[in-house]
């Protein structure tokens, strides 16, 4: 994807749901829906040169990575009041994912934003006591 693709970011979305779909709770599924329109947003935005993303679901673990082409670090910012929305997306991740990273790639390679989440199914009820 590059950054005229931003109408792309909806397509990822969708495609994230439909891995999560059957196998995840669905209030994990949503705040990966989020996590991932977050980094992919920022990727194509804030660079010139596009944006790979991959999603793994290992039992009931997720990961999503998105890499870019850009070498500069990222960092969590504590947007103010003026900012609108902006600048909220790394630190959306870190409140809400169970791990998340930077992954630096080889010189001038670029790096690799990274969340994991559990989604397993909540234990079904089975009418004992709470």
């Amino acid at each position: 994807m590059r950054r005229a693709d931003l109408k792309a970011v909806g397509e990822v979305r969708r495609a994230l749901r439909e891995l999560m779909r059957h196998r995840c709770r669905t209030d994990a599924a949503e705040v990966a829906e989020l996590l991932i329109t977050e980094l992919v947003t920022n990727a194509l935005v804030h660079t010139d040169r596009g944006a790979e993303v991959s999603a793994s679901l290992a039992a009931t673990r997720l990961r999503v990575e998105v890499r870019d082409y850009a070498a500069r670090r990222l960092r969590p910012y504590v947007p103010t009041a003026d900012d609108g929305t902006h600048g909220r997306g790394l630190v959306l991740v870190q409140a809400l994912a169970d791990d998340w990273g930077v992954d630096a790639l080889a010189l001038g390679s670029g790096k690799v934003v990274w969340f994991e989440l559990d989604g397993r199914h909540d234990a079904p009820y089975d009418g004992g006591p709470a």
